[in-house]
């Protein structure tokens, strides 16, 4: 069968890949599940509050004409409904990580976690990290977050997330997510978002309806079942775990949380999302659909979000406590981080060249250096002592390197605290952005040598050169 490419979608097309919906017929309005299945999504972002607070972000909204409203199950979450996609993309406030653009129905599983600043978080499944830095900005710099994932790939672009948003709290894992489960009950709260099938994401994605098939669903949820079951380990007694996927199946879903509580008895309860009034229809969702398959009798106040109920991704989410210990605690041996650890007398010495040239330490006290080759990270001091028995990926924030016995700071440590400079900062216009941008010099005060701070708008956009009364930039290829 040949199918056209192009703006147009055949008929013929929608027939074919939405077959695969009719499965759901008894349980909502099908027809307006095919009809939103194929709707373009609606743009939405989440505020970061590790650099602006949901009232700057309005104002700077309103600045720049955009309509927005907000999304019901987070704070900082909100549509944008009269801005094109590589508009919001390419914003200053999108590249310095003021902001994050994230799907709605993707903003509710960190939502229902609802980390605190202090504690211990697991994200079992973190690239490519939207929710790892929804986490980070809950958590406000406070606590430890360990963010994991198996695939490469992934793991750069979940790095490259949590740099651009400023997360200096997180040490990042390359691993089995399975193989957390010898981490017993040292998380107070786990997030398992687990792989699935992605029946939700056709909005996006159009071949996410063409991919399915039983086959794959019965493999991936053999697959969410250990993860989920790893997460319950991992968590400590009283914390939380948030069960996720983007997908509908059922067998993937309701299924699946029913048979962890099968198992777990009264180890395991159900956390009724119901407190949030917003999420009523999505529980009452859930609830006929467990009722019209058969699959309990009493039926739980899981999460399932239908494309057509919210205007978003299909989602699903089960919020769990656990009650009671699920597996003997193991000794553990602490693994030294791949980087080392500067000296308290370097750590001093670096404070002191930046207060000397920007008139503030930029180094929080609270945080830790650590140094590989000439690449120095910034950790806070509680995910340091975090007690790790395996070897971590990556840690903290990139703080800066070594050049010629001095420290230079990073791209990634001037976005996020860049504006604390007392000196030798330099505000542009907006015509000498757009010169910076081009590769121009732009004129500063004489007295400015060196390194210095570039700022616009209220943002450190990075580091310039300043040199005879002239400012170039030296910003990475990718911020340009």
């Amino acid at each position: 069968m040949r199918f056209e490419i192009g703006p147009l979608v055949i008929l013929s097309y929608h027939c074919f890949v939405l077959h695969v919906l009719d499965r759901y017929r008894e349980f909502t309005d099908i027809d307006a599940l095919k009809e939103f299945s194929i709707k373009p999504l609606r743009e939405s972002i989440r505020v970061n509050a590790l650099k602006m607070t949901v009232a700057e972000f309005l104002e700077k909204a309103r600045a720049r004409d955009w309509t927005v409203s907000p999304v019901p199950w987070c704070p900082e979450g909100f549509f944008i409904d009269d801005a094109r996609g590589e508009t919001v993309g390419r914003d200053l406030l999108h590249r310095t990580g003021h902001f994050y653009m994230q799907e709605a129905a993707s903003m509710l599983p960190v939502a229902l976690l609802d980390p605190k600043p202090g504690e211990t978080v697991l994200d079992l499944c973190a690239a490519p990290g939207s929710k790892t830095t929804q986490i980070a900005s809950m958590m406000q710099g406070k606590g430890v977050i360990i963010a994991n994932d198996v695939q490469e790939k992934r793991l750069w672009v979940l790095r490259s997330s949590l740099q651009r948003m400023g997360v200096t709290n997180v040490i990042i894992t390359k691993r089995v997510g399975q193989g957390f489960a010898r981490l017993v009950e040292q998380f107070d709260r786990v997030l398992c978002d687990a792989p699935c099938t992605a029946l939700g994401t056709s909005r996006k994605d159009s071949d996410a309806l063409l991919k399915m098939h039983d086959s794959g669903v019965k493999k991936l949820s053999a697959i969410q079942f250990q993860l989920l079951e790893t997460a319950i380990h991992a968590a400590k007694v009283g914390g939380r775990i948030v069960y996720s996927t983007c997908t509908l199946t059922w067998e993937e879903n309701e299924q699946l949380v029913l048979e962890i509580l099968n198992k777990f008895g009264d180890q395991v309860s159900v956390f009724d999302a119901g407190i949030n009034s917003n999420l009523s229809l999505a529980i009452d969702d859930s609830k006929l659909l467990q009722e019209k398959t058969g699959i309990t009798k009493q039926p739980q106040p899981f999460v399932r979000l239908w494309p057509h109920r919210y205007d978003t991704e299909g989602f699903f989410c089960a919020v769990l406590e656990k009650r009671a210990p699920t597996k003997p605690m193991v000794p553990l041996d602490r693994v030294p981080f791949l980087q080392t650890p500067l000296s308290i007398q370097e750590q001093r010495k670096i404070r002191s060249e930046l207060e000397d040239d920007f008139g503030a330490p930029i180094l929080r006290e609270d945080e830790e250096l650590f140094i590989a080759k000439d690449q120095i990270s910034a950790l806070t001091s509680e995910a340091a002592s975090f007690l790790l028995p395996f070897q971590n990926y990556a840690l903290g924030l990139p703080f800066g390197r070594i050049r010629d016995g001095h420290i230079r700071l990073s791209h990634e440590t001037v976005l996020l605290r860049g504006l604390e400079a007392k000196k030798n900062i330099h505000a542009v216009t907006k015509e000498e952005l757009d010169a910076l941008f081009r590769g121009q010099l732009v004129p500063c005060l004489a007295s400015m040598r060196g390194d210095v701070v570039l700022a616009f708008d209220g943002m450190a956009l990075g580091i310039g050169m300043a040199k005879d009364g002239s400012v170039r930039h030296r910003f990475p290829k990718y911020f340009l």
